[in-house]
């Protein structure tokens, strides 16, 4: 697009842009005509998918504002009409972060669904993403949009929609609904009912505090052991995020006196002052936990992220060190306690992705419960379960991803960051009681089941020329995949691009390894970037203390890495 036509867009778009802010904004730009900018910003609508909108906050169709949520929530409203029948009967849950801008998002979604007619159930205050998907199940409601961006850093924000069944979207909804979103009206012209209109037609609810009490019920009802511990000390960080009071009360609900907020995070702050990237995953995230955990000495570190779906675990080793576990470890570990601490069920299932360890699937075949592996994202994880429940009549008891997202039971169909940490605080009980350490079970489980250790490589490459790059490589593995990886046999090729297991295509090779290790290869749906999953599994010898083992793993494993990153560079990859 030439500057005149680049102009002429950015006008119609700030004339017709609702907000204020974000009008002043794109008229600044284009008062220094700074072309680059304006083409970013106007380069291409945001895309939806099936994880909803998720973008930088400011002016144009390519950032998250307001006038693309307005058109977004007519797009959905009108798709709903369209394809679920009573959903004017049954209305739509709204829910948001404490994020800046997610209070308007959030107010500008209920009115535009009150103006076609759909009843808001609006939650006044921010909740965490998993009360919002509890909600729509509690509710009976059609769909739910949670206006969050999750564990982005602070100029981003997003919109997530979940279906009536709990779970969010999948294809072909969020096709349907990107359509439907296409053909709507300039965001200005979008009806709206004001909070005081909607509610006068009852068609903008204000969810009770009753709501938020069921889903407490709900997930202290996920518990196992239920005895709660009054000398296990905890630390939990909110990050910055809402799910503080939440997990401080469940906890205290549970049985755990001793819970030691993180103070500098404990309240929400959509600035995340302490942390620039708010993921408990990212390097310094956890310092202010480790701090704290160190001066009280608990035994445990509880962090979720600012949404509060997501959970990362600290534990003390041995040597009484802090340790922060895996994603993996802490999915092993809690896939294993309620297959086995659990109310015995005829067929239990458990569910984890295509770049998750595999050993959920081991230990789920040692202990004769049914599992499945889905493409990466949480929404494949609900929906499978609830596929293999009407087909098979399997109960859905756990499922989890490696990025800290675990689910244990039906109360939500989304991952859940306080249910995970208040199981987690129950397993660490129950491991209290039994005299041994949450690291001294995962030892019994991982000696039952092997050594699994695994960690994840991403090379970035920006711009069209990355993008090529990343095709490029992809598409070297796929026509000559090796026969071996640093000495170690390749026993299958997977290309999930070819609807490898039965799941819908996705560009994802794997390559399993003799001995069951296993090295997988995405492109990120949402960053320029190309992913690497390694993974390697060692068997202690008997007696063998694991430290030991993990030692010799963790160096076949970067044995691993090296081999298969020097054939990346092989075939494409930038040194």
């Amino acid at each position: 697009m030439d500057t005149t036509g680049l102009r002429e867009r950015a006008e119609a778009w700030r004339k017709a842009d609702p907000d204020p802010e974000t009008q002043a904004e794109l008229a600044n730009v284009l008062a220094k005509s700074d072309w680059a900018d304006l083409a970013d910003r106007f380069a291409q609508d945001l895309e939806f998918g099936t994880a909803g909108l998720r973008g930088v906050l400011g002016a144009g169709p390519n950032r998250m504002n307001r006038a693309v949520v307005r058109r977004t929530t007519a797009g959905l409203a009108r798709y709903l009409k369209a394809t679920v029948p009573d959903v004017t009967t049954r209305g739509v849950v709204v829910g948001r972060d404490a994020r800046r801008l997610s209070k308007e998002l959030s107010e500008d979604t209920a009115a535009v669904f009150a103006a076609e007619g759909i009843p808001a159930h609006v939650f006044p205050e921010p909740v965490p993403t998993p009360v919002t998907a509890f909600a729509v199940l509690h509710l009976n409601a059609a769909a739910a949009v949670m206006v969050t961006a999750s564990h982005n850093p602070p100029e981003y924000n997003g919109y997530k929609v979940y279906w009536g069944n709990g779970a969010q979207i999948v294809p072909p909804q969020d096709v349907g609904i990107a359509d439907a979103i296409a053909k709507v009206e300039a965001a200005n012209a979008v009806p709206l009912l004001t909070p005081a209109e909607g509610r006068a037609k009852g068609l903008w609810r204000d969810l009770p505090e009753d709501v938020g009490n069921a889903y407490l019920r709900a997930i202290l009802d996920l518990r196992l052991y239920r005895k709660g511990s009054d000398t296990l000390s905890i630390v939990y960080t909110a990050m910055h995020g809402v799910g503080g009071a939440w997990a401080a009360l469940a906890l205290k609900e549970a049985g755990f006196p001793r819970v030691t907020p993180v103070a500098e995070q404990q309240q929400p702050d959509g600035r995340f002052p302490t942390v620039r990237f708010p993921n408990p995953e990212e390097p310094g995230a956890m310092d202010l936990s480790v701090a704290t955990a160190e001066r009280v000495k608990a035994d445990l570190v509880l962090a979720n992220d600012p949404d509060a779906d997501r959970l990362a675990v600290m534990a003390r080793d041995a040597s009484g060190k802090l340790r922060l576990l895996t994603g993996n470890e802490v999915g092993v570990l809690l896939g294993h306690y309620v297959l086995t601490q659990g109310t015995k069920r005829a067929r239990p299932h458990v569910v984890t992705t295509i770049v998750s360890s595999t050993q959920l699937g081991e230990i789920a075949r040692g202990l004769d419960a049914a599992y499945d592996e889905v493409l990466t994202g949480f929404k494949w994880i609900a929906n499978r379960a609830l596929e293999r429940t009407a087909k098979d009549g399997t109960q859905f008891v756990f499922g989890y991803e490696e990025a800290l997202g675990y689910t244990v039971g039906t109360a939500t169909r989304d991952k859940d960051g306080v249910g995970a940490a208040l199981v987690m605080a129950d397993l660490a009980a129950w491991c209290e009681a039994r005299g041994v350490t949450v690291l001294g079970y995962l030892e019994e489980i991982q000696r039952r089941f092997g050594l699994h250790v695994g960690a994840q490589r991403n090379v970035t490459l920006p711009g069209a020329a990355g993008a090529q790059t990343i095709r490029a490589i992809m598409q070297a593995f796929r026509a000559s995949p090796p026969q071996d990886i640093g000495g170690t046999r390749v026993s299958a090729v997977r290309d999930y691009q070819q609807g490898e297991g039965g799941l819908p295509p996705s560009n994802v090779v794997a390559f399993a390894l003799e001995g069951g290790g296993r090295v997988t290869l995405r492109p990120s749906g949402t960053e320029p970037k190309i992913k690497y999953y390694f993974e390697h599994k060692e068997t202690p010898a008997p007696g063998e203390p694991l430290p030991q083992a993990r030692q010799r793993a963790e160096a076949k494993l970067g044995a691993l890495i090296d081999a298969f990153l020097a054939l990346a560079r092989d075939r494409g990859q930038p040194a």
